[in-house]
């Protein structure tokens, strides 16, 4: 028998208008292969693909959509 409990499932939430945000620490795994080991608490991935440290985001969305929302006035 084994006492080894099974490890608990990260945890992933979506938002509306940014990153995908993840319970760290974890291991993130590019299109080429390359993997980036992030050890944070909650590692925040981009959806919008603006970012420079892409798949990592760096709030880029957040700029983009201040200028859209300037435009509108």
């Amino acid at each position: 028998m084994s006492s080894a409990t099974p490890p608990e499932p990260r945890r992933i939430v979506l938002t509306d208008d940014g990153p995908a945000l993840v319970d760290g620490p974890v291991d993130v795994v590019t299109a080429d292969g390359t993997v980036l080991h992030c050890d944070r608490f909650v590692v925040a991935l981009c959806l919008c693909r603006r970012s420079s440290s892409y798949p990592l985001c760096d709030t880029s969305h957040r700029r983009r959509r201040r200028r859209e929302q300037e435009g509108d006035r």
